[in-house]
């Protein structure tokens, strides 16, 4: 399996522009031969906690329906960030549009204390992706929640997925946890992380792949749109920046 961390650089609350920079990343990663794409935490709108009642939408959007076919049509798995609209409130959402099936939701169960006036938590659910029961995913900070990954590795997960936004200096915080999950547990670890602005800050880029006991695989820049594949039978990392 060839494993993708697309390093998005999202305009901020502007669905359309990023729709068409989710496109381009993705036919980067296909002619990689990329089997599942993940993006980092609400790619889709930017990080943007103050603007997420406005944008909120559900799982079968209409806007969304591009991802689908390109899942379909390629038989890739693909996993975008959005801000999930519920009826109790907002939930930080990754939808992960599966080819010829129903979309998964998994949404983030630990916030954040900043996030909490703006968003709710996702229902607890084991995490594991759909049809492909050794893969788990995390949303930002549920990195840093031990009951998380300890969950992730109960569940014999052999690859832990990280989709996240972080800053230049919080970037390396999850480095460092990442790798040290990896070393722990003996998962495969992945980041997945955005370039450019997000509320009033500079996101840090770094998306990376480490081994089961913890070595840094491979790693964009802190400045480039661009994919990292994995390929989990060879072992072989590359990274392709978008131009």
């Amino acid at each position: 399996m060839r494993i993708c961390m697309a390093q998005s650089r999202p305009v901020k609350g502007n669905i359309e522009s990023n729709i068409v920079h989710h496109t381009r990343l993705i036919e980067l990663a296909l002619a990689q031969d990329s089997d599942l794409i993940i993006f980092p935490e609400l790619s889709l709108t930017g990080y943007e906690p103050e603007l997420a009642e406005s944008l909120a939408m559900s799982a079968d959007d209409v806007r969304l329906t591009v991802f689908q076919k390109l899942s379909d049509r390629h038989d890739v798995s693909i996993g975008i960030g959005i801000p999930l609209k519920r009826a109790s409130g907002i939930e930080i959402c990754m939808v992960i549009f599966h080819p010829q099936n129903a979309r998964q939701v998994y949404s983030k169960q630990f916030l954040h204390v900043d996030e909490e006036a703006f968003f709710i938590p996702g229902p607890k659910t084991n995490g594991l992706l759909a049809n492909s029961e050794d893969i788990a995913l995390a949303i930002c900070y549920e990195i840093t929640i031990p009951e998380h990954v300890a969950g992730a590795a109960q569940n014999k997960a052999n690859h832990y997925i990280a989709s996240v936004v972080k800053s230049t200096n919080g970037v390396e915080r999850a480095i460092n946890r990442l790798s040290e999950i990896a070393r722990k547990y003996g998962m495969n670890t992945f980041l997945s992380n955005c370039v450019g602005e997000s509320e009033d800050y500079i996101n840090g880029g770094k998306s990376s792949v480490w081994g089961s006991n913890g070595k840094l695989l491979g790693q964009l820049d802190q400045e480039s749109a661009g994919v990292l594949i994995f390929d989990t039978n060879s072992k072989e990392v590359v990274a392709e920046v978008l131009n």
